[in-house]
């Protein structure tokens, strides 16, 4: 009895690894891969409708207003109209991290003006200066500043997301605007269809 049990244990195993595809890992298996650091990608479910879109923002920050911008004029050059309410919305992600430098008094704590704002940008109130860093004791995914920006679009009516993407590149934090506009630019030239690409990061 005991064999027989040993013997439908091996056949299972046998069994799921030929399921999973050759280099697959069974941790990641049915997750689906995102772009690399230096990539962009695009999912168009269907194209991006010529109605209004209202672009807004997860965090509102002098670097991502700076973005919607050029985002709100690429989608003006496809024949949409913008805004900030009304119409299809599309969510817009800009997030900017420095973990190598994370005890720097400008970025490495919540609170206090970001070191990518632009001189006159309005003061941010200060928070509690809590330290970013990982509480596992581990070290830092990456070891160079990065910034990435995701869109997301949803129609109106029921909340469907129509299209994504997706972009970031390493970038020190007085470049990041630039390497955003790059990603967006990517973004747009390829919006028609799904597509995973270089992401156009400046050198």
């Amino acid at each position: 009895m005991r064999i027989v049990k040993i013997a439908a244990a091996i056949g299972l195993l046998a069994t799921t690894t030929l399921i999973l595809p050759i280099g697959a890992s069974a941790q990641g298996y049915g997750l689906p891969p995102g772009p690399k650091l230096g990539e962009m990608e695009v999912k168009a479910y269907q194209t991006i409708p010529k109605t209004k879109i209202a672009v807004q923002l997860t965090s509102d920050t002098h670097l991502s207003r700076e973005l919607r911008r050029q985002v709100m004029v690429r989608l003006s050059k496809r024949g949409n109209e913008v805004g900030f309410s009304g119409g299809n919305v599309m969510r817009m992600d800009v997030s900017y991290f420095d973990f190598a430098d994370s005890g720097r008094g400008d970025y490495g704590t919540q609170g206090g003006q970001p070191s990518y704002a632009a001189p006159g940008s309005n003061p941010r109130m200060d928070l509690p200066s809590n330290t970013i860093r990982r509480r596992d004791g581990l070290g830092s995914p990456t070891s160079v500043p990065t910034l990435r920006v995701t869109l997301t679009l949803y129609a109106t009516d029921g909340g469907k997301v129509l299209w994504t993407a997706t972009g970031s590149c390493s970038t020190q934090a007085d470049k990041a605007q630039n390497a955003g506009e790059a990603i967006i630019n990517r973004i747009f030239d390829s919006a028609d269809k799904s597509v995973m690409a270089d992401a156009g990061c400046p050198l």
